[in-house]
Protein backbone atom coordinates (compact mmCIF):
# COMPACT_ATOMS: atom_id res chain seq x y z
CA UNK A 1 0.00 0.00 0.00
CA UNK A 2 2.81 2.67 1.47
CA UNK A 3 4.47 3.54 -2.23
CA UNK A 4 6.30 6.69 -1.65
CA UNK A 5 8.51 8.42 1.16
CA UNK A 6 9.31 12.00 1.13
CA UNK A 7 11.94 13.36 3.32
CA UNK A 8 12.48 17.08 4.21
CA UNK A 9 15.94 18.59 3.89
CA UNK A 10 16.37 21.78 6.48
CA UNK A 11 16.85 20.40 10.43
CA UNK A 12 15.61 16.87 8.91
CA UNK A 13 18.64 15.85 6.43
CA UNK A 14 21.14 18.42 7.72
CA UNK A 15 21.33 21.10 10.31
CA UNK A 16 19.56 24.50 9.57
CA UNK A 17 17.98 26.64 12.13
CA UNK A 18 21.05 26.87 14.50
CA UNK A 19 22.94 29.08 11.75
CA UNK A 20 20.18 31.18 10.99
CA UNK A 21 20.21 32.31 14.68
CA UNK A 22 23.34 33.27 14.76
CA UNK A 23 22.86 35.14 11.95
CA UNK A 24 19.54 36.83 13.74
CA UNK A 25 21.89 37.82 16.82
CA UNK A 26 24.40 39.52 14.93
CA UNK A 27 21.78 41.24 12.76
CA UNK A 28 20.73 42.45 16.77
CA UNK A 29 24.05 43.31 17.89
CA UNK A 30 24.66 45.35 14.51
CA UNK A 31 20.98 47.32 15.69
CA UNK A 32 22.74 47.55 18.62
CA UNK A 33 24.61 50.75 17.43
CA UNK A 34 21.78 52.40 17.08
CA UNK A 35 19.05 50.96 19.30
CA UNK A 36 18.45 50.03 22.73
CA UNK A 37 17.64 46.22 22.13
CA UNK A 38 16.08 45.81 25.21
CA UNK A 39 12.84 48.36 24.26
CA UNK A 40 13.14 47.75 20.42
CA UNK A 41 11.30 44.37 19.81
CA UNK A 42 13.87 43.66 16.84
CA UNK A 43 12.94 39.52 16.88
CA UNK A 44 9.30 40.28 16.65
CA UNK A 45 9.72 43.11 14.46
CA UNK A 46 12.14 40.95 12.13
CA UNK A 47 9.50 38.06 12.19
CA UNK A 48 6.52 40.54 11.03
CA UNK A 49 8.10 41.97 7.87
CA UNK A 50 9.29 38.05 6.84
CA UNK A 51 5.93 37.33 7.36
CA UNK A 52 5.01 39.64 4.57
CA UNK A 53 7.95 39.06 2.96
CA UNK A 54 7.42 35.13 2.52
CA UNK A 55 4.93 35.97 -0.12
CA UNK A 56 6.91 38.36 -2.01
CA UNK A 57 10.18 36.87 -2.12
CA UNK A 58 9.78 32.98 -0.84
CA UNK A 59 11.17 31.23 1.77
CA UNK A 60 15.17 31.27 2.47
CA UNK A 61 18.26 33.09 3.01
CA UNK A 62 17.32 35.59 0.02
CA UNK A 63 14.17 36.50 1.38
CA UNK A 64 15.71 36.87 4.95
CA UNK A 65 18.46 39.02 4.24
CA UNK A 66 16.02 41.48 2.30
CA UNK A 67 14.12 41.39 5.29
CA UNK A 68 16.93 41.86 7.37
CA UNK A 69 17.55 44.79 5.43
CA UNK A 70 13.73 46.37 5.37
CA UNK A 71 13.94 46.20 9.33
CA UNK A 72 17.34 47.53 9.84
CA UNK A 73 15.89 50.68 7.70
CA UNK A 74 12.78 50.94 9.01
CA UNK A 75 13.81 50.74 13.34
CA UNK A 76 16.62 53.26 12.52
CA UNK A 77 15.12 55.32 11.05
CA UNK A 78 16.90 55.41 8.07
CA UNK A 79 19.90 56.16 9.88
CA UNK A 80 22.01 52.79 9.40
CA UNK A 81 25.35 53.59 7.41
CA UNK A 82 26.28 51.62 4.39
CA UNK A 83 28.69 49.93 6.22
CA UNK A 84 26.77 48.28 8.38
CA UNK A 85 23.98 47.91 5.68
CA UNK A 86 27.03 45.88 4.00
CA UNK A 87 27.49 43.92 6.86
CA UNK A 88 23.91 42.59 6.58
CA UNK A 89 24.16 41.77 2.95
CA UNK A 90 27.26 39.43 4.08
CA UNK A 91 25.25 37.72 6.52
CA UNK A 92 23.05 36.56 4.06
CA UNK A 93 25.96 35.22 1.86
CA UNK A 94 27.16 33.55 4.93
CA UNK A 95 24.16 31.34 4.86
CA UNK A 96 24.23 30.99 1.42
CA UNK A 97 27.28 29.17 1.79
CA UNK A 98 27.91 27.71 5.07
CA UNK A 99 28.94 24.28 4.85
CA UNK A 100 26.28 21.41 4.85
CA UNK A 101 26.60 19.39 8.26
CA UNK A 102 24.29 16.32 8.26
CA UNK A 103 22.45 15.00 11.34
CA UNK A 104 24.04 12.31 12.93
CA UNK A 105 22.73 8.42 11.60
CA UNK A 106 20.60 10.49 8.99
CA UNK A 107 22.17 9.34 5.59
CA UNK A 108 21.86 5.42 6.53
CA UNK A 109 18.43 5.97 7.65
CA UNK A 110 17.60 7.29 4.65
CA UNK A 111 19.33 4.63 2.65
CA UNK A 112 17.48 1.94 4.60
CA UNK A 113 14.11 3.02 4.03
CA UNK A 114 15.36 3.72 0.00
CA UNK A 115 16.17 -0.31 0.04
CA UNK A 116 12.46 -1.18 0.59
CA UNK A 117 10.25 2.13 -1.31
CA UNK A 118 10.80 4.76 -3.67
CA UNK A 119 12.24 7.60 -1.89
CA UNK A 120 11.76 11.70 -2.92
CA UNK A 121 13.05 14.77 -1.35
CA UNK A 122 10.56 17.27 -0.92
CA UNK A 123 12.06 20.95 0.24
CA UNK A 124 10.84 24.75 0.39
CA UNK A 125 13.32 27.68 0.33
CA UNK A 126 15.40 28.96 -2.38
CA UNK A 127 15.97 26.85 -5.47
CA UNK A 128 19.57 27.48 -6.27
CA UNK A 129 20.33 27.32 -2.40
CA UNK A 130 18.48 24.53 -2.08
CA UNK A 131 19.77 22.69 -5.21
CA UNK A 132 23.55 23.52 -4.02
CA UNK A 133 23.24 22.30 -0.23
CA UNK A 134 21.75 19.13 -1.83
CA UNK A 135 24.27 18.24 -4.16
CA UNK A 136 26.84 19.05 -1.17
CA UNK A 137 25.17 16.74 1.17
CA UNK A 138 26.51 13.59 -0.80
CA UNK A 139 22.49 12.47 -0.71
CA UNK A 140 21.34 13.21 -3.88
CA UNK A 141 21.76 9.56 -5.60
CA UNK A 142 19.30 8.13 -2.68
CA UNK A 143 16.68 10.24 -4.24
CA UNK A 144 14.38 9.66 -7.19
CA UNK A 145 12.98 12.69 -7.49
CA UNK A 146 13.88 16.27 -5.48
CA UNK A 147 11.27 18.38 -5.48
CA UNK A 148 11.82 22.82 -4.17
CA UNK A 149 8.26 23.61 -4.02
CA UNK A 150 7.74 27.46 -2.78
CA UNK A 151 4.92 26.11 0.03
CA UNK A 152 4.27 22.96 1.44
CA UNK A 153 0.98 22.67 1.73
CA UNK A 154 -2.32 20.24 0.93
CA UNK A 155 -2.29 21.28 -2.63
CA UNK A 156 1.57 21.18 -2.98
CA UNK A 157 1.49 17.61 -1.64
CA UNK A 158 -1.34 16.44 -4.27
CA UNK A 159 0.19 17.98 -6.82
CA UNK A 160 3.38 15.97 -6.54
CA UNK A 161 1.54 12.72 -5.86
CA UNK A 162 -0.65 12.71 -8.70
CA UNK A 163 2.61 13.50 -10.74
CA UNK A 164 3.32 10.03 -9.46
CA UNK A 165 0.06 8.74 -10.14
CA UNK A 166 -0.47 7.88 -6.36
CA UNK A 167 -3.25 7.93 -4.00
CA UNK A 168 -2.54 9.76 -0.58
CA UNK A 169 -2.75 6.74 1.55
CA UNK A 170 0.35 5.48 -0.64
CA UNK A 171 2.22 8.52 0.58
CA UNK A 172 4.69 8.96 3.99
CA UNK A 173 6.17 11.95 4.75
CA UNK A 174 9.39 12.44 7.09
CA UNK A 175 10.32 16.08 8.83
CA UNK A 176 10.57 18.03 11.60
CA UNK A 177 7.93 20.65 10.79
CA UNK A 178 4.32 19.85 11.97
CA UNK A 179 3.11 22.78 9.98
CA UNK A 180 4.94 22.06 6.38
CA UNK A 181 5.82 17.91 6.78
CA UNK A 182 3.13 16.94 9.04
CA UNK A 183 -0.17 18.29 9.25
CA UNK A 184 -0.59 18.87 5.39
CA UNK A 185 0.03 15.43 5.11
CA UNK A 186 -2.15 14.01 7.84
CA UNK A 187 -4.93 16.13 6.25
CA UNK A 188 -4.75 14.70 2.75
CA UNK A 189 -5.06 11.25 3.72
CA UNK A 190 -0.98 10.00 3.97
CA UNK A 191 0.99 9.43 7.02
CA UNK A 192 3.58 10.77 8.69
CA UNK A 193 6.88 10.50 10.54
CA UNK A 194 7.80 13.65 12.86
CA UNK A 195 11.16 14.19 14.01
CA UNK A 196 11.57 16.86 15.67
CA UNK A 197 14.41 19.58 15.97
CA UNK A 198 15.77 21.26 19.11
CA UNK A 199 14.79 24.72 17.40
CA UNK A 200 12.25 25.37 15.56
CA UNK A 201 11.64 28.67 13.33
CA UNK A 202 8.63 30.91 14.86
CA UNK A 203 6.98 30.80 11.55
CA UNK A 204 6.81 26.88 11.61
CA UNK A 205 5.13 26.80 14.62
CA UNK A 206 1.80 24.76 14.65
CA UNK A 207 0.58 25.06 18.35
CA UNK A 208 -3.13 23.33 17.77
CA UNK A 209 -1.86 20.25 15.66
CA UNK A 210 -3.49 17.42 16.87
CA UNK A 211 -2.02 14.16 15.45
CA UNK A 212 -3.32 10.52 14.13
CA UNK A 213 -1.74 7.50 16.32
CA UNK A 214 -2.97 5.36 13.15
CA UNK A 215 -1.11 7.50 10.70
CA UNK A 216 2.00 9.28 12.45
CA UNK A 217 5.03 8.13 14.28
CA UNK A 218 7.26 10.46 16.29
CA UNK A 219 11.08 9.87 16.63
CA UNK A 220 13.54 11.06 18.65
CA UNK A 221 16.76 10.81 16.30
CA UNK A 222 17.43 9.13 12.99
CA UNK A 223 18.09 5.57 13.79
CA UNK A 224 14.68 4.91 14.50
CA UNK A 225 13.07 6.08 11.06
CA UNK A 226 13.08 3.01 9.31
CA UNK A 227 10.79 1.39 11.85
CA UNK A 228 9.21 4.05 12.52
CA UNK A 229 7.95 3.87 8.42
CA UNK A 230 7.67 -0.07 8.48
CA UNK A 231 5.14 0.41 11.30
CA UNK A 232 2.83 3.14 9.64
CA UNK A 233 3.22 0.83 6.46
CA UNK A 234 1.53 -1.87 7.89
CA UNK A 235 -0.81 0.20 9.59
CA UNK A 236 -1.88 1.35 6.11
CA UNK A 237 -1.51 -2.00 4.80
CA UNK A 238 -4.09 -3.24 7.45
CA UNK A 239 -7.07 -0.27 6.38
CA UNK A 240 -6.44 -0.97 2.83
Amino acid sequence: MLKLVGFDADDTLWHSEGFYREVHAHFERILGHYLDLDNANVHDRLLEVERVNIKVFGYGAKGMTLSMLETAIALTGERISARHLHEIMNLGKEVLSHPVELLDGIAPAVAEVAREHQVVLITKGDLFHQESKVAKSGLSELFGRIEIVSEKDPATYRRVLSEFGLAPEQFLMVGNSLRSDIAPVLHIGGSAVHMPYPLTWALEHHDDFVGDPERMRTVAAPAEIPAAVQALALNAARRH
